[in-house]
């Protein structure tokens, strides 16, 4: 697994992809720090970490020990204000927070769900494919498990039950060429190759290969499960640089546009422009239709030329650097459950 800076328990912060002579080296590939609108310098949403730079646990903004550029100055002020001597600083745990729901009988695709084994749609074909046993049997579709008590078994491997009492989350600053799952058969690497080991740890939606941006992750299979469900209506903002006419098109959007799988209205366009037919624009829609951004952007005639996921829900990217993560703050997770509480 690459990435380091933290055990199974997601202790530490934010850890970066290990060079060869094991330290870390922050972004892969070279891209910008804190690069929330594709073309500029700026950082995405109100320039400052997703927390709002909280002093609480999982609240300080991810970046290397020591730190580089401004973000020397948060790590000497954190060795300062935590009493250790200069350049030093204390691992934070990551926030914790309950599961949506008790662990209690259930479905079977529904228990692998909430073990962040696979979606509960892709959950389901596991079990028609019979690649799930319960007790040594093979699974049913819509069979009803303890997760607690039946042994739950996947391709023989054994499914490690939520905890009842708490889970993690966490996010991501996807780079481009990464592909959103656990193992790729092409062999191209991954986003969990990214972060800690952590067991029963799922995406929540996903980035499509080339798109960048905030990706989160947490060991609450259901959360994930309604947070990414259509009725749910959780705005995900997208900033995007695009070729065309992009007045033309931005009024276009905020019309409306009929895409293959339906009608789609944008719930903010905004746009601005970055001079020789290239464009800012920055949309927020609530659902999560396979490639929906780039699709909206190809109805009404713009060529995408980079695109970047800056905000889900009450979580924003801010300033997390490209390849790397950082634990969720007590104000986002509860944000998130409000949402799936609903």
């Amino acid at each position: 697994m690459k990435g380091g800076g933290r055990g199974g328990d997601g202790r530490g912060s934010g850890p970066r992809r290990p060079g060869a002579d094991g330290r870390a080296t922050g972004r892969p590939g070279g891209g910008r720090p804190g690069a929330g609108r594709p073309g500029s310098g700026r950082p995405g949403g109100d320039g400052r970490d997703s927390a709002g730079r909280s002093s609480g646990p999982g609240g300080r903004r991810s970046g290397p020990s020591g730190g580089r550029g401004g973000e020397r100055s948060d790590s000497r002020r954190a060795a300062a204000g935590s009493g250790g001597r200069r350049g030093e600083r204390k691992p934070q745990p990551p926030a914790r927070a309950p599961l949506s729901a008790p662990v209690e009988p259930m479905r079977i695709q529904r228990a692998l769900a909430r073990a962040g084994i696979a979606s509960r749609r892709a959950a389901e074909q596991m079990v028609l494919d019979g690649r799930v046993t319960v007790n040594g049997t093979v699974a049913t579709t819509g069979q009803v498990v303890d997760s607690l008590r039946d042994e739950i078994r996947v391709d023989g491997k054994p499914v490690n039950p939520p905890s009842p009492r708490e889970a993690l989350w966490f996010a991501l600053h996807k780079p481009a060429g990464f592909v959103t799952t656990r193992s790729d058969e092409r062999g191209r690497e991954t986003v969990f190759e990214l972060l800690p080991e952590v067991p029963g740890l799922t995406y929540v939606g996903r980035l499509d290969f080339l798109t960048e941006g905030l990706l989160l992750f947490t060991t609450d299979g259901d959360a994930a499960h309604r947070l990414t469900h259509p009725s749910t209506q959780v705005p995900r903002t997208y900033a995007a640089l695009v070729r065309g006419d992009g007045e033309g098109a931005a009024s276009a959007l905020r019309a409306g546009v009929e895409l293959d799988d339906g009608f789609v209205r944008p719930k903010d366009v905004k746009l601005s422009n970055a001079g020789r037919r290239l464009w800012e624009l920055e949309l927020t829609i609530t659902e999560g239709r396979n490639r929906e951004v780039r699709r909206i952007c190809e109805a009404v005639g713009l060529e995408v030329e980079r695109l970047m996921r800056i905000s889900f829900g009450p979580v924003k990217l801010g300033s997390l650097a490209p390849g790397e993560y950082r634990p969720l703050g007590f104000t986002e997770i509860a944000g998130i459950l409000s949402i799936v509480s609903r």
